[in-house]
């Protein structure tokens, strides 16, 4: 069962994005006994009415501002560019004892927002991330087990309420994930090398291979391993658009680490130099090993 399940209880719960981590943020608290009522908010009827139907959500609402009276915890489960847009819309209308918190992948400009809009509930805002997620999208892609033993990372500042971090945390652990506290400019830089660079390689891929002539011969063949590089090509563009750009700097940084790899593997292909290429993919090789393959 999910930890914290018999000790913590939220009576209102605002979900502000009905999508993949907001709805199965819900979903994960309601097996776990953890929250009484569920408040979703989302731009598209048809996603709310969605979310309605499969019990992700008890009340929908179009309106965030109009959402938030009496709330205990609010969840902002949008893409990174719409946090400022909303946090200025609930800021006047957020009862004291409310806590905030975000699930974006980025956390430096998202801080920087809540410092700008959310004005005297600052204290009050948890910034938190859960590494969890999958390619697809919307109301119907929540599942209740998305975060059963992943990490759920907390970058809470100098001003942050202690009660609103235990909020949080005890939230997050009812769904089973596991929580842990970085730095704010940490956290940005190892997301930036782990998840936001993999996504831009991956769309790029595509893109690469689509531009080609015949793309449809050409990806009619392919196998396991290119669909398995790809998955996250699927994944929302507006999404990543937003993350990329929120987090441009350590990204590009990443990206540039990439590059001198690619180009140390052109270079051998290109002198045909065997035995570089055997120690470049050897090094990866025991890499991956090491710190992605699970141990029994």
């Amino acid at each position: 069962m999910p930890r914290m399940a018999s000790r913590f209880r939220i009576n209102k719960l605002v979900v502000i994005g009905v999508g993949l981590i907001g709805g199965s943020f819900a979903l994960a608290l309601k097996r776990a006994r953890a929250v009484k009522h569920v408040v979703g908010v989302g731009r598209t009827r048809r996603n709310l009415a969605a979310a309605l139907k499969l019990k992700v959500i008890d009340e929908a609402q179009e309106h965030p501002a109009r959402a938030v009276g009496d709330a205990d915890l609010v969840l902002l489960a949008t893409p990174v560019g719409q946090m400022a847009a909303v946090m200025a819309a609930i800021a006047p209308h957020l009862p004291p004892k409310a806590v905030v918190t975000d699930a974006g992948s980025t956390k430096r400009d998202v801080i920087a927002c809540a410092r700008r809009f959310l004005g005297g509930h600052f204290p009050r805002f948890v910034p938190a991330h859960p590494i969890a997620g999958t390619e697809m999208s919307g109301a119907t892609a929540a599942f209740r087990e998305l975060y059963r033993d992943r990490y759920v990372i907390v970058t809470p500042q100098r001003e942050t309420s202690a009660g609103a971090v235990k909020l949080v945390r005890s939230a997050w652990e009812a769904c089973g994930a596991r929580v842990v506290q970085l730095d704010a400019r940490e956290h940005d830089a190892i997301l930036a090398a782990v998840s936001h660079l993999p996504h831009v390689i991956a769309f790029a891929l595509v893109n690469a291979l689509a531009r080609r002539p015949n793309p449809k011969r050409l990806f009619g063949f392919s196998g396991r391993g290119l669909r398995d590089t790809a998955r996250i090509a699927g994944s929302p563009g507006e999404m990543w658009a937003g993350i990329c750009v929120a987090n441009r700097d350590a990204l590009l940084a990443a990206l540039q680490d990439y590059e001198s790899e690619l180009e140390q593997a052109r270079a051998a292909i290109e002198n045909g130099d065997v035995e570089a290429l055997k120690l470049m993919f050897e090094q990866a090789r025991r890499a991956r090993e090491k710190w992605l393959v699970k141990k029994n």
